[in-house]
């Protein structure tokens, strides 16, 4: 008897054939570039930074992003395929470090000036400096409009006090879109700017050590009277929270797709080892319950798979979609937990095991329902819309 389950995606409503080519060209680089090395980049808790130019000399970096940058324009559903094969690297991690720019930039894209854009943008899209978004401080959490760091105008530059923690790339990071408090209390208070990590003052701990997503570099951020340049504010004094909010429903569509990605991840190995494993004289496959386990897994990824999808393509219409893709994230993340936990129980002690993927799936995955907006802060933001 054999068993084939196809966990492919064939979406091809979504996925034309140049998408292909640009997930096909992404493959290669993974299998290629990062692969064999990528044990070694997560014992390490980061990357060699050389890739950050490697993956724009591909194209990777700029997909999505205007040509007069350095970008390769696209839709939505190329973003996706690029997320999809850096997932493919098997570490969360990597895929998160050198995507940190996908947070970082769009603000600056949608609400700076044409000198901040070729300044702060170009040379990021390039892979000659690095980028990462500074939101979350060590008293706030999920509570944004309430951030503590201070930004007092001092002329032609503001000084800058205060901190940030769980920075993705926080530690070699060249610039820093940074949400601080230039007004009153609440979200009408809050601004948006960009702080060079050169400035004086500004200072970054160790590396933060985490249960997963070890090949991303993450720190918490340090000012101490940092003088930042006034021409460095992106968009308007005290409507930060504008460009904060237009960010996150592309940060909440990408989490799905890497929570989509590793529950596939973690369904692809459970079948391999199901297969192989032998138990009382047959594969472990060949017994129904653990065969019901894999339909289950198989089912709830092709159901969250499709809703992502179909919530990305209503995004590129121009169509508001922050409840749908709240709702999108938390069931993703949900399905997630549910296939890497079932993967791993497959798999057994050696599920258990360092060296083996599931386990680091398994770890990697934790941080999906929290970053971005935790679930329940999902499940609020449902709820105000719907009630």
């Amino acid at each position: 008897m054999s068993f084939d389950f196809n966990t492919q995606t064939t979406c091809q409503e979504y996925f034309t054939k140049s998408h292909d080519m640009v997930r096909k060209a992404v493959r290669e680089f993974i299998n290629k570039e990062v692969k064999p090395y990528i044990d070694e980049w997560e014992e390490a808790g980061e990357f060699p930074r050389e890739m950050y130019r490697k993956a724009a000399d591909v194209g990777i970096l700029g997909t999505g992003y205007p040509e007069e940058y350095g970008g390769t324009p696209g839709d939505v559903f190329y973003q996706i395929a690029v997320c999809e094969e850096l997932m493919r690297s098997g570490s969360g991690g990597f895929a998160a470090g050198l995507g940190s720019l996908n947070i970082a930039l769009p603000p600056i894209l949608k609400l700076g000036t044409e000198e901040q854009k070729r300044k702060f943008v170009a040379p990021v899209l390039a892979g000659e400096k690095i980028a990462a978004l500074a939101i979350t401080e060590p008293s706030g959490g999920s509570d944004v409009a309430n951030l503590k760091t201070t930004a007092v105008r001092d002329g032609d530059h503001y000084i800058v006090n205060g901190s940030k923690t769980f920075i993705t790339s926080g530690c070699r990071a060249d610039q820093i879109t940074c949400a601080v408090r230039t007004g009153g209390e609440g979200a009408h208070g809050i601004s948006l700017l960009v702080i060079e990590t050169d400035t004086p003052g500004f200072s970054v701990s160790n590396k933060l050590k985490k249960m997963g997503w070890w090949a991303s570099d993450t720190a918490e951020l340090f000012f101490d009277n940092c003088r930042v340049p006034a021409a460095n504010l992106i968009g308007l004094e005290n409507q930060g929270f504008y460009g904060i909010m237009i960010n996150f429903q592309a940060e909440r569509l990408s989490l799905a797709v890497m929570a989509n990605m590793t529950a596939r991840m973690a369904l692809e190995e459970a079948m391999k080892y199901a297969k192989e494993r032998q138990v009382f004289g047959k594969p472990i496959l060949g017994y129904q319950v653990t065969r019901h386990k894999l339909v289950d897994m198989a089912t709830l990824l092709e159901a969250s798979t499709e809703f992502t999808y179909r919530v990305a393509a209503k995004i590129g219409a121009g169509v508001d979609q922050v409840k749908q893709v709240s709702m999108a994230k938390n069931f993703a993340c949900s399905v997630s937990d549910k296939v890497t936990y079932d993967a791993v129980q497959i798999f057994g002690g050696y599920g258990f095991s360092r060296g083996y993927l599931v386990e680091r799936l398994y770890r990697d995955n934790r941080i999906l329902s929290i970053g971005g907006g935790t679930s329940e802060i999902m499940k609020e933001i449902i709820s105000k819309m719907m009630l």
